[in-house]
Order: structure tokens, then C-alpha cells, then sequence
């Protein structure tokens, strides 16, 4: 057997630096840390090349002084761990690692100054050599320069990507860094270009809106909620993107848990979950999510680049954001789309007039028959029962569009926010006037949402989780370990009307199923419920699984595309959305209506 013997220091430090630095994002993001942790009110960020060639990060932090400078660069030497309690940190960088393995793997400057001083001092370290030392001139706080990363380490070098790719990870670094300190000024510059540029002192909703998207802030509903947590509270702030604002990518989720970003699978489910029944499943909402809970409740210290956390209580973690994004969505959102679709607006732009002679057979009126329908047969009293009974057949085909007799104008619109209904366009749309614009409403839409509401609200949860026996029960054959976590949650399972037991090492017997899933194959579901349990821990699939049945059991109750309704069932449509949370979007995240603005409509005309 071969000798054991220590490794020298400046292989240790490449070795942790493949860990801590795998690319100029994980350098860019620790060195931004280190600032934000110095109490920095301003942080300046250069990059040439994607952080390829060069990363320039400047604080107006307390700065070091040049004991201070030599012992960051030592590893494990750090001034933000509290005596030994690593359960207690509270700052962003705390390891001590940072420093000596960037300086290990590229030409490092490192340049402070702190308040008082007559003068700075830099110190410069070549791949894990110390090169220069001296004083430098510099106003207080601390300026750190990475050169040439990787360059004296080939094999490293190989494997980094184009430099478009770094600069796009170190733009997203500082992107999420920004959002979780508003109160700190960011500037980055690339190649000489000015990227960003957030000025210091920000709301949180101003800063988000800024660096995710501007049109996030008229486009989500804010979020600032709170739960008992052990012995202190969790917290959960932010800005939720509505569900009909949506992207078909999930890299507009940013995620941070007691101001650190982080990207955790749990979270991300949390988030899944709470849009379930509002997204179609290749759709992703946009938000940012800050949870603060006390520092003994989450373990940062799980992954070298502390970008993944371990909850004490996953479970109570995950249902605080699912319920939080729900009742922030459900009271803050009786809206659309903000505005019609630009592409579809400008079709609305209307013909030059000419004055050339139109040859008659190319009227558009020609061969219309424009008789008005017969009306069919309704309860004056059934105003919106459009779930209930059928329409009768008509003679001959409906118009593609039509208005009836128009319902009397209330003293004030101002009291219906949706308006008040004026006709129905090709059987599908109801148009409607309010106070400030034109409302266009999908009718089977609209009323799939509502339905879904009402099933939820008549108590269609505990009619679901009804027990439905069956006849002969059900062998499922399954791995050991399946079954073990199967049999574990047994109790919680039955709970929502699935009882399994134990038959045998790899075998789980099913004697009876949710009554909303009474057809669902039970070795399907078990298998995408072990699976669930494999990755959170928790039985949460079966519940969304019931919110998807709900939704799909809505759908096939709403009024259809197609359908003829008279003025009163219309505007008992639009009452109820205007009473029904999240009556915004149907139950795949489309939107139920749009609102084009009265000054739009002038527009149209030339009036304005």
C-alpha cells in the first residue's frame, strides 16, 4: 500500500477550488457576498469576457487592513462565523474558502482600505503565490480583481464555456444578489457597456420589477405573510406573477431563503404546487419568493456552493408557500392580462378609405341572412344555471355574432369592475361595457374557473376524499423500498380516501380510492405516489392529483364554446367572477378576459 502523506497546501486549494469556483460565476458570486457581508451600501461590478479574463468587484464596505488581507487568504479563516455555532450563521459568506482557492487558480489583486486609514494595501497572489505586496491608494472599503481564471490549469480551462454562456451565469448571479438587498446600489459593466445600473435604497417591488421584467409589478400580486416557526416565525414576502403571466421556461423563479439565493427542489415544488390548477403543465409562473424563518430552522451548510438548504420542517416549509402563493392569489387577484395582445391589437387598425366603385357581389352583406334567431326556452329565473339543461336546437345556423335586448344602465358602473354584458360574439365571447373600458370575456373560460370555485367552496374536498371500496381489491406489485415508504404514510393516505396495506415485501394491496379518482388506475397512482414520496418526503401528489380532477371534472361541467346565452346569463356570469378568486384565468392559465381601455377604443377612431 502506498505511503499516506498530506497533500501540499496548493493542491488543497485547487482541490477546493473545483468545489467553490467551477466557473467565473461562483468566483463573481462569492466576491459579491464578501461585499455584501462588509456592509457595502454601493457595489461596482466590471467583467471582460464573461469573467473569462477579467471580474473587478469594488465596496464601500469597512474595509481590512493588511493583517486582515493576509489572513483572508489563508483557508478557513473567516470573520462571520459566530464562536463555533455554524447553525447560527447569519451572513451570506462564512467558510473561509472563498479567497485562498480563487487566488489558487488565477492572478489575484486584492486592494483595501479601511475607514480612517492614511492609505490602502494590496496584495496580489499569482495561481497560489504571493507576488506583490504594498500600499495602495484607494477610497475606504475593499477592491478585488480576478485575472486569467483557470489559465495555469488547462484541464480546468477546457471545460468552461463560450464567453456569451459565463456572461449570462454571472448576469444571472448578480440579478438575484441585487433582489435580495434592495437597500444596496449595484452597477455591472461588461466589456465597457453599462448592464445594470439599481440605485441603492429601492422597495422590494421596485426592485424586482426592474431586474426581472417591469411589467411584473402590474402583472403579480404582492405577498407579506407570516407562521408560528419553532421558537420564531417564518416570513414570506415578494411579488407573484399572475397566472396569466407566465413564461414556458422556469428561469424566472428566483428563490431566496433568509436573503440567500438558492435554487432547492422543494422550493421549486412548493411553487409547482401552488400553480397547479392555474398553469398548463409546460407553462411556468414568474416570481421572486424571500423566506426568512430562524437561522436554527435551516441548515446552509449542505453543499459547497451554498446554493441548496435543509429545512427542519420540510413539510411545514413547503405548505407555508403553497397556501401563502394561494391566499396572495386568491385576494389580490380578480384579474386578466393587463392588456389585449399587441400582435392582435394592431389588427384593429383600420383601411385607408378609398372612393373607387366596390362591385356589388363583393359586399360582405351578400347572401347573409340577418333574421333574428328564436330564443331558447329558459326559466326567466335560471339566469346562470348554464351547467343545468340544454339548449334546443335552432333551425338553421346562428350568426357568428349577436346582441339582444341591452339590460338597463345602472346608476353607476363604477360598482361592476367587469362591467355590464351587451352581446355575445361568434356563441364564445361576451362583451361587456365598464366604467373605463371594453371587456371581452371567454365564456367557457370564465366559467370553468368558477365552477372549480364553487365545487371547492360546496365542500368538494371532502367529497373527494370520500372513500370509494373496491369490489375486488387491488394487488400492486412494487419495489421493497416503495412499498416501505407506502406503508409509512398509510395513515395520511387514508386520510384523503386511499387505503393501502402491506401485502407482502413487494406488494401493496388498494381497498379503496379517493371518490373523484374511483376510475384511476391504482398501480399508476401508487407508483407516481411512491415516487412523490421519494423526492419530498411528503404525500403531496395525491392532493394535486385531486385539484387536477376537480379541474378536469369543471371542464366538463362549464358551458361550452358554442353556446347561446341570454343578456341575464351573462351578466350573472360576470358577477360571480367579479366575487371568485383567481376568476382571472381558467384552470390552465389562459386568460378569461381582457379589458381593452375606453382610450384605446378612441384611439381606434382617430379621436385621440
Amino acid at each position: 500500500m502506498a505511503e499516506i502523506r498530506r497533500l501540499p497546501e496548493s493542491l488543497v486549494n485547487r482541490i477546493a477550488a473545483g468545489e467553490v469556483v467551477e466557473r467565473p460565476a461562483a468566483a463573481l458570486k462569492e466576491l459579491v457576498e464578501n461585499a455584501i457581508d462588509a456592509g457595502a451600501c454601493r457595489i461596482a461590478i466590471a467583467l471582460s469576457e464573461g469573467g473569462l479574463e477579467r471580474i473587478e468587484v469594488t465596496d464601500d464596505g469597512c474595509g481590512m487592513t493588511p493583517g486582515e488581507m493576509a489572513l483572508a487568504l489563508e483557508r478557513h479563516a473567516t470573520s462571520k462565523l459566530p464562536g463555533e455555532s455554524i447553525e447560527l450563521v447569519a451572513t451570506l459568506g462564512f467558510r473561509g474558502e472563498a479567497l485562498p482557492s480563487i487566488a489558487s487558480v488565477a492572478r489575484f489583486a486584492l486592494e483595501s482600505r479601511v475607514r480612517g486609514a492614511d492609505q490602502g494595501w494590496r496584495r496580489v497572489v499569482d495561481h497560489g503565490a504571493v507576488v506583490e505586496e504594498g500600499p495602495a491608494a484607494l477610497p475606504p472599503g475593499t477592491r478585488v480583481r480576478v485575472e486569467n481564471l483557470f489559465g495555469k490549469v488547462p484541464a480546468r480551462r477546457k471545460f468552461l464555456r463560450t464567453a456569451r454562456s459565463e456572461y449570462a451565469a454571472c448576469l444571472d448571479v448578480v440579478k438575484r444578489l441585487a433582489m435580495a438587498r434592495p437597500e444596496i446600489g449595484f452597477t455591472l459593466d461588461h466589456g465597457g457597456r453599462t448592464i445594470l445600473s439599481l440605485q441603492a435604497g429601492q422597495g422590494l417591488a421596485d426592485r424586482v420589477a426592474q431586474v426581472v421584467a417591469r411589467e411584473l409589478k402590474d402583472n403579480g400580486v404582492a405577498i407579506d405573510l407570516e407562521r408560528p416557526s419553532g421558537e420564531g416565525t417564518m416570513r414570506l414576502t415578494g411579488i407573484a406573477g399572475l397566472p396569466t403571466y407566465n413564461r414556458g421556461v422556469a428561469d424566472h423563479q428566483y428563490l431566496f431563503v433568509n436573503g440567500r439565493p438558492v435554487k432547492d427542489r422543494l422550493l421549486v415544488g412548493a411553487v409547482r404546487g401552488a400553480y397547479s390548477d392555474m398553469l398548463a403543465r409546460d407553462r411556468h409562473a414568474v416570481l421572486a419568493l424571500f423566506l426568512d424563518l430562524p437561522a436554527e430552522d435551516v441548515d446552509v451548510n449542505v453543499h459547497p456552493a451554498k446554493t441548496e438548504v435543509r429545512f427542519r420542517d420540510a413539510a411545514a416549509v413547503r405548505g407555508f408557500i403553497v397556501s401563502g402563493l394561494r391566499q396572495s392569489l386568491a385576494s389580490g387577484d380578480r384579474r386578466s392580462a393587463q392588456a389585449p395582445d399587441g400582435a392582435a391589437m394592431g389588427r384593429w387598425i383600420s383601411e385607408p378609405v378609398t372612393h373607387e366603385p366596390v362591385p356589388a357581389l363583393a359586399s360582405i352583406f351578400a347572401g347573409r341572412d340577418w333574421t333574428r334567431p328564436s330564443a331558447a326556452v329558459r326559466e326567466a329565473s335560471q339566469a346562470w344555471r348554464a351547467y343545468e339543461g340544454e339548449v334546443m336546437d335552432r333551425s338553421g345556423p346562428a350568426p357568428s355574432g349577436r346582441a339582444e335586448e341591452a339590460a338597463p344602465m345602472p346608476e353607476s358602473l363604477e360598482e361592476f369592475p367587469l362591467g355590464i354584458a351587451r352581446g355575445q360574439v361568434a356563441q364564445t365571447y361576451i362583451v361587456a361595457e365598464a366604467a373605463d373600458g371594453l371587456v371581452i370575456v371567454d365564456q367557457h373560460a370564465a366559467h370553468e374557473r368558477l365552477v372549480l370555485e364553487r365545487l371547492r367552496a360546496a365542500g368538494a374536498g371532502a367529497a373527494t376524499a370520500r372513500p370509494q371500496a373496491l369490489l375486488i381489491p387491488d394487488v400492486v406489485e412494487m419495489d421493497e423500498v416503495d412499498c416501505d415508504r407506502l406503508e409509512g404514510a398509510a395513515e395520511r393516505l387514508a386520510g384523503f380516501g386511499l387505503e393501502v396495506e402491506r401485502f407482502g415485501p413487494g406488494a401493496m394491496l388498494v381497498r379503496s380510492l379517493p371518490h373523484a379518482l374511483a376510475k384511476a388506475d391504482p398501480a399508476r397512482l401508487l407508483r407516481d405516489i411512491a415516487d412523490d414520496l421519494a423526492n419530498h418526503g411528503e404525500a403531496l401528489l395525491l392532493g394535486e392529483k385531486l385539484d387536477l380532477v376537480l379541474a378536469t371534472m369543471a371542464c366538463h361541467g362549464s358551458v361550452r364554446a358554442g353556446r347561446t346565452l341570454s343578456v341575464a346569463e351573462m351578466n350573472a356570469l360576470l358577477r360571480e367572477m367579479e366575487r371568485t378568486p383567481r376568476s382571472g384565468q381558467c384552470n390552465h392559465g389562459r386568460p378569461t378576459w381582457v379589458k381593452l381601455r375606453m382610450e384605446d377604443v378612441e384611439k381606434l377612431f382617430g379621436r385621440h
